[in-house]
């Protein structure tokens, strides 16, 4: 049986990748509080801005307003439709006892997130994962705030420099990780990464077998669709004695 690389983090996370949309609407209110009931360590979800200032919880960044779409970018709070919850609804409907990933759809997102969690008067903060697809526009966010985990979101074949170059500037910019589709990773990736002390998110994991070698490469986080998928391998495989 394959030894368990260890991870960075005492227990790997697993986050609901959008709340685990396969068992209620995606990035719903409905769907982050069935996902804690089902055993989710973390809830992922995408954030853009309001026109005033406002986090909303939302993948695509649009509405439908009478007969057309519109950005949620160009509307306030008020003009979007009631259903769409802000992350400070996310908050309040799911507590704190959890971490948080969530996609800045909106490169001037980070700072109000940061706000709106700190509001809370929680320690929610040294849990929550903020990721880009481009590292660079999560730099300025290590200066506005220290205690909030920075990830760079992104694929091998952009990564042109090479990983371990890539993995040198994160730890340079204080960057806490990297997240990358789950196909992607090998165990020494994995270690390579570790060993820049930098955390190793994979995406995109559904079925047992993947879960199952995702946990043993030693990844720090997974995000899945199928919550109860993820937890029952997660129970299997670091429940065993030797992984």
């Amino acid at each position: 049986m394959q030894q368990r690389l260890p991870s960075l983090l005492d227990r790997p996370i697993g986050f609901a990748h959008r709340g685990g949309r396969a068992h209620a609407p995606e990035n719903t209110l409905e769907a982050f509080s069935l996902a804690l009931r089902l055993g989710a360590t973390g809830l992922e979800t995408d954030v853009w801005l309001t026109s005033d200032g406002v986090p909303v919880i939302d993948h695509d960044g649009t509405v439908r307003t009478g007969f057309r779409s519109r950005r949620i970018r160009e509307l306030t709070r008020k003009q979007l439709p009631s259903h769409l919850p802000t992350l400070a609804d996310l908050l309040e409907c799911c507590g704190n006892e959890y971490h948080l990933s969530i996609d800045l759809k909106d490169n001037d997102a980070g700072r109000p997130v940061i706000d709106v969690v700190r509001d809370t008067g929680t320690d929610l903060l040294g849990r929550v994962w903020l990721c880009h697809p481009v590292f660079a526009e999560l730099v300025h966010l290590r200066a506005y705030d220290d205690l909030v985990r920075l990830v760079d979101s992104t694929r091998l074949d952009r990564i042109k420099e090479g990983v371990e170059r890539r993995m040198a500037t994160l730890t340079e910019q204080r960057i806490d990780g990297i997240n990358l589709f789950h196909t992607e990773w090998t165990g020494g990736l994995t270690t390579l990464v570790h060993r820049f002390g930098r955390t190793a998110f994979g995406w995109g994991i559904e079925y047992p077998r993947h879960f199952q070698s995702a946990y043993r490469m030693g990844l720090d986080g997974v995000y899945s669709d199928h919550v109860d998928r993820m937890m029952e391998s997660y129970r299997e495989e670091l429940g065993k004695p030797g992984l």
